[in-house]
């Protein structure tokens, strides 16, 4: 009979350097306990790196950087597509995303429609927050994200710069998706979007440049 770590060898041959591993990719091969144990068995003769609580991976080398970790945005997109759950930026990883902020974020935050988690990758965090479906249910790769970003600032005190920069992310979304996506927003976050377009539309860039 195949023990749990033959069985588990087996299918991480046919994975790829890079490729991440959770436990619940071989539930039926034996129970949690016995898969976890081979597992930890496994990264110790370096067929599979930790890489968090419950998350592993196929080592992967590159000729000039050496060992190379996927990253916390590759983890969370993996986690949600296993999970099937929808995630989306937000906060300060949304407005460095868009290039609104120059800090990088140590702390990624998505929003989903899945449970809370929150999962430390050395000194990054990723966190998934629960929230409400009609949250999610903006159409715009641009918008979606904008209206996540501006949650995160205190609108009234934007300076010209910053909402110039706002303008040209306003522009690279569809007029129909962002229409869409403005009734979904908070209403804060809808006056301060319309109202810097009619500004724009009255009296040009100009005064936004001001």
């Amino acid at each position: 009979m195949i023990s749990v770590q033959q069985h588990i060898s087996t299918q991480l041959s046919k994975k790829k350097p890079g490729d991440l591993i959770f436990p619940t990719d071989f539930r039926g091969s034996g129970t949690e306990v016995a898969i976890k144990q081979a597992l930890s068995r496994l990264a110790k003769t370096g067929t599979v790196a930790r890489l968090a609580h419950g998350i592993y991976f196929i080592p992967k080398t590159d000729s000039l950087l050496g060992k190379v970790h996927p990253s916390p945005e590759d983890v969370a997109k993996m986690l949600a597509k296993k999970e099937k759950v929808n995630i989306r930026p937000a906060g300060a990883y949304a407005l460095h995303k868009l290039g609104l902020t120059t800090q990088v974020p140590t702390k990624l935050v998505y929003i989903t429609d899945g449970p809370p988690r929150l999962i430390r990758i050395g000194k990054t965090t990723i966190q998934f927050k629960a929230t409400t479906n009609k949250k999610l249910a903006t159409k715009g790769t641009t918008s979606s994200l904008l209206i996540q970003a501006l949650e995160e600032l205190n609108l009234q005190e934007l300076d010209n710069k910053k909402k110039q920069k706002i303008l040209e992310l306003l522009k690279k979304e569809k007029p129909k998706i962002l229409k869409h996506d403005l009734t979904i927003a908070p209403a804060r976050i809808n006056d301060f979007i319309v109202n810097l377009l009619k500004q724009e539309n009255n009296d040009g860039l100009g005064t936004v440049n001001r």
